[in-house]
């Protein structure tokens, strides 16, 4: 795992679209996109350098992390129409290319068996985004969740529920339940890529980082991946005991390894 401190949001969102950037231009690359306010700023960068330096999306293609239950793909705040409305439609990736889960399919448990299947029938994911929970959440894979849990219906916490209830409006109208791709699924990514900004994230990075690896703290898992970078501004960092060690690493990262 590497853990790369950087200065500001803008910093942060820069180097996760030169992640981003490398799989795209290397040739057909499938990517998985997370939504919620984490991995905004990376996306505006990455719609920036569409539009200003050519980065083509056309022969991308897009797995998403989770949806939720009862929400039809329309719904302003299904993370389907989200995903859209903050990256999609903004660039050229084509839409046919988009891929998420029905969070009204009558049959919920073949739904996500289908996703599985469709993410390996593709290839399997080259850079998934994460962002992370104030409770050490990725997807919506809350503390107890299966460190190898596949794709699934989980039921969200209330704390989620507050946290996601500014863009319903109302804590009521977010729903309980939701679909998301598990633990297991998330790890069969070839690289993981973990976004976090902001002193409010600060506790679940130090835990997901440097704490022990358990159900406790979903995020924990990365610790096991091969290829994971965790990428952080100084408020994020806040609680790091190595945080010295991991700036004095990216200063001195050999100039031909990538992140």
């Amino acid at each position: 795992m590497e853990i790369v401190i950087r200065s500001t949001p803008d910093e942060v969102a820069s180097t996760v679209a030169d992640i981003v950037e490398r799989s795209v231009r290397a040739g057909p690359t499938t990517l998985g996109l997370a939504t919620g306010s984490s991995p905004l700023g990376s996306y505006r960068e990455l719609i920036r350098r569409h539009h200003d330096d050519g980065l083509d999306f056309s022969s991308a293609r897009v797995f998403l992390l989770d949806e939720y239950v009862g929400l039809p793909k329309s719904h302003e705040q299904s993370y389907f129409s989200v995903i859209r409305s903050e990256f999609v439609d903004r660039v050229d990736l084509d839409p046919d290319r988009l891929h998420g889960l029905d969070g009204r399919a009558h049959d919920l448990a073949a739904e996500a068996a289908r996703y599985d299947a469709a993410i390996a029938a593709a290839g399997g994911i080259d850079v998934q985004l994460l962002g992370i929970g104030s409770d050490g959440h990725i997807g919506f894979n809350e503390p107890g969740s299966s460190l190898t849990s596949r794709t699934r219906i989980k039921t969200l916490t209330e704390q989620t529920r507050l946290d996601n209830a500014s863009f319903f409006g109302s804590v009521d109208d977010v729903p309980h339940h939701v679909l998301t791709q598990g633990l297991g699924t998330i790890g069969e990514a070839r690289h993981l890529v973990l976004v976090a900004v902001g002193a409010g994230k600060a506790d679940a990075i130090a835990a997901a980082v440097e704490g022990p690896l358990t159900a406790f703290c979903p995020a924990s898992v990365l610790q096991l991946h091969r290829h994971a970078t965790v990428v952080v501004d100084e408020a994020a960092a806040g609680r790091l005991a190595l945080a010295d060690y991991y700036r004095y690493a990216l200063r001195h990262k050999p100039t031909w390894q990538q992140f």
